[in-house]
């Protein structure tokens, strides 16, 4: 009968050449899911940093469209500084007339 791997031959000595395969690879196993582990608990802790690396930066043509939040801002301050002009207006209108008004009776 032949002697297969890892079983006792003719002479009665043990193959380890499947047990020294089976504990390299086990090793070699270990080693993956425990880096794995690693890069997990500091992917989680850095989410932002390599969210970052993956997020594409905005190209030429979306930043040459029109935003519609910036044109709302952007008309919104417009608003607000004819709204103090006017105010200002209004204030430099009531300083330079009277307040006593003369009336005169014929």
């Amino acid at each position: 009968m032949a002697a297969g791997y890892g079983a006792m031959g003719d002479d009665e000595t043990i193959d380890y050449s499947v047990h020294e395969a089976w504990n390299e690879a086990t090793n070699v196993y270990l080693i993956v899911i425990l880096v794995s582990f690693g890069l997990f608990l500091y992917a989680r802790k850095n989410k932002r940093k390599i969210m970052r690396i993956f997020t594409l930066p905005p190209t030429i043509e979306t930043a040459s469209e029109p935003n519609f939040y910036d044109d709302m801002k952007k008309i919104r301050l417009r608003q607000q500084l004819e709204m103090y002009y006017i105010a200002r207006k209004h204030d430099n209108q009531q300083q330079s007339q009277p307040e006593c008004v003369q009336v005169s009776v014929e």
